[in-house]
């Protein structure tokens, strides 16, 4: 993806680039500070409380950023990784997901201006017509964050891989992934 945009929210500005295998390190320590552990809770996205144990690890992250058929989009301010999202080419469809921001700088509007750039880099550049992405049905809060964004609930429900430890250790025995999908407007040709 060479062609990623700036984007200057008002707090500073934010670039966007693809991330490098040089930048696996500082992708997965961002990943397991918005949703693991103690450090997690200075954020609204921490699992802490669904979920122990790791969100990723450095050999996903680097298969992901090494992968042609997706983008690791990195956000930094000050030269600084405060954001991340993981995209990946499903046909006609992007499917977006390992999104981080940075617990101290969530709430103010960093999130959906990655999330935005997202969206817009899937369009524009892949051609695609919706964006999907799965969350633990049980993040209420995160949901409705998504559904403010336009992102509708499908009811179609997907199980959590219990028993495998790369995705975490579950704290509680009804967890699942909801798909939810909003459809990207046509871009400029």
């Amino acid at each position: 993806m060479e062609n990623v945009k700036e984007f200057a929210p008002a707090a500073g500005e934010l670039t966007f680039r693809a991330a490098t295998e040089e930048d696996v390190p500082a992708l997965v320590a961002l990943v397991e500070s918005a949703y693991r552990g103690e450090a997690s809770r200075a954020g609204w996205t921490t699992e802490a409380d669904l979920l122990g144990g790791q969100r990723t690890d450095p050999e996903g992250v680097s298969a992901v950023v090494a992968d042609p058929g997706s983008i690791v989009l990195t956000a930094e301010r000050a030269g600084r990784l405060v954001a991340c999202c993981h995209l990946e080419r499903r046909g006609g469809e992007a499917y977006f997901g390992m999104f981080a921001v940075s617990p101290a700088q969530q709430g103010a509007g960093l999130g959906k201006a990655v999330l935005a750039e997202a969206e817009r880099m899937a369009g524009a550049e892949w051609g695609a017509r919706r964006m999907q992405m799965t969350v633990i049905r049980q993040r209420d809060d995160l949901i409705a964050w998504y559904e403010r964004r336009g992102y509708s609930r499908t009811g179609e429900l997907s199980p959590f891989p219990y028993g495998d430890e790369r995705f975490g250790i579950p704290r509680r025995s009804d967890l699942a992934f909801e798909l939810l999908v909003k459809p990207l407007a046509p871009q400029p040709s």
